[in-house]
């Protein structure tokens, strides 16, 4: 029978070789796929990774939808090195957004750049009061956390739909579920460049990115918050006896996941959308969680994890605007692309043993 077993030593080779391994068993499979349906299998690789960085307009805006998946899988690499394990980002997120959405309904005339920073603060403060609920549960009562913080989203999905249908609808938007349009104060605005200019959709909540994945990886490397958080994931017991509390640890992963989630919220918002509807996200929180490990539970890792994501999300749709591919084949190539990496990724930190029944 054959068994995974842990390597004791990954070489670096094989870690610089099994990401490509992986993409071109990715080309092989999709072309093979596209053929069989009859698209041009050439065509449609280069509308999937090419088009998408034809231009530099279009760079932007894989950053742009990579910065979201950023944010929160920097959040959920914390709950996952500690072995806790927050399902529900995407109801984190929403939270995140009412909260901002709050602050800036609630200042409907300010004209002040610290409007924006209190939507941030705020933003924060209801992704992580959202995570705190299967948190404090798995602490107290010992309830799953994985099937908590999942519930959790489909509520706050329903709570967001209610609020905008009621209390914050726009009086003027002709019946339509969408609240009032922030405050300019409250947008964040495009990043300009001063040689190239614009580049896409590209704006400062980018940065914001990059930083939290930067202090992400500082604290888990340097900190001893983050030793804590990996010794009590990886060996409880060893984590116990070194005066480590398990129950404390769950609370503040979580609340970091939440609270970057719920950022990613308001920065999704206030730069993309500029007032509250009932469909904010396109599944990032759950769609992070893929970056989480492809990342490796690294938080630099996840800037070049939610890139690649990214790109097969943009991709994808350029594919079924040049090709009238249906939506459904450009979702199996991306998911082949997502299951093709996670298998190289499992391939990389153990290996295939056989062993006789006997």
């Amino acid at each position: 029978m054959l068994f995974l077993e842990p390597r004791k030593h990954i070489p670096l080779r094989l870690t610089i070789a099994m990401p490509i391994v992986s993409v071109a068993i990715t080309l092989i499979l999709g072309g093979v796929i596209f053929a069989l349906l009859g698209y041009n299998p050439a065509h449609a690789l280069y509308e999937f990774f090419i088009a998408p960085l034809s231009r530099p307009a279009q760079l932007g805006n894989l950053l742009v939808k990579a910065c979201p998946l950023i944010i929160i899988g920097t959040g959920l690499i914390f709950c996952y090195r500690a072995n806790v394990w927050n399902i529900g980002a995407e109801g984190q997120l929403i939270l995140g957004a009412m909260g901002a959405a709050w602050v800036a309904l609630s200042f409907p005339e300010a004209d002040s750049r610290f409007l924006i920073f209190g939507m941030g603060a705020m933003a924060m403060l209801g992704g992580a009061a959202w995570a705190f609920i299967p948190a404090i549960l798995k602490v107290r009562f010992r309830a799953n956390e994985i099937l908590v913080s999942l519930m959790l989203t489909y509520i706050a999905a329903l709570l967001i739909d209610w609020m905008v249908r009621g209390v914050w609808r726009d009086p003027s938007a002709f019946g339509f579920p969408l609240s009032r349009a922030y405050p300019e104060a409250g947008l964040i605005p495009l990043m300009p460049l001063p040689i190239i200019g614009n580049l896409g959709q590209l704006h400062w909540g980018v940065l914001a990115a990059l930083f939290v994945a930067v202090l992400g990886w500082f604290c888990l490397a340097r900190m001893l918050v983050g030793y804590e958080v990996k010794v009590i994931g990886a060996a409880p017991k060893a984590g116990a006896f070194a005066g480590f509390s398990r129950g404390w640890i769950t609370i503040m992963v979580m609340l970091i996941s939440g609270a970057l989630a719920g950022l990613a919220g308001m920065i999704e918002v206030s730069a993309n959308i500029g007032m509250l509807q009932p469909h904010i996200s396109f599944g990032y929180g759950f769609t992070a969680i893929i970056v989480a490990f492809l990342a490796r539970l690294n938080p630099l890792g996840a800037i070049a994890a939610g890139l690649v994501v990214a790109l097969a999300e943009l991709g994808g749709d350029a594919a079924q605007i040049s090709m009238n591919i249906p939506k459904v084949v450009t979702g199996i190539f991306k998911g082949i692309l997502l299951f093709v990496l996670l298998a190289g990724e499992t391939l990389t930190r153990y290996r295939l043993v056989w062993r006789g029944a006997g």
